[in-house]
């Protein structure tokens, strides 16, 4: 998210941070876009991502051993099916809230003539 101050020459960028606070509310790191605001919370904020995307992809083959898309897999009891999907809930919400983050620091896409161009094509097409 970017929010302007009053003063027109400052921007802040906030970024979502990959966890919540005690209460279980969002966390977001404040800068102001420069080099300078890529700050030593934000790289911890980066290995923390870079583990959970990881946990992930482990946990996907995980489930599909267990599922019986691997080799010797397919035998799970419903005691091992209950807590792999607790874990798979808790990994897609990392990684929603990882795309959120990526999401929101993206710049905002620049949809001049071209696209409107597309669009009245397209419509005509129909």
């Amino acid at each position: 998210m970017i929010y302007q101050s009053h003063d027109a020459t400052a921007v802040t960028l906030t970024r979502l941070l990959p966890w919540s606070n005690l209460d279980g509310k969002p966390c977001y790191l404040v800068g102001d876009g420069t080099a300078n605001s890529h700050s030593h919370l934000s790289r911890v904020a980066d290995n923390v991502e870079s583990v959970q995307l990881d946990m992930a992809e482990e946990l996907l083959d995980h489930a599909a051993d267990l599922l019986g898309e691997g080799e010797g897999g397919g035998k799970a009891t419903a005691l091992q099916l209950h807590f792999l999907a607790s874990r798979l809930v808790e990994s897609l919400r990392d990684v929603h809230r990882l795309a959120l983050s990526r999401g929101e620091r993206l710049p905002a896409p620049d949809h001049g003539d071209d696209a409107l161009e597309a669009d009245d094509g397209a419509s005509a097409a129909d």
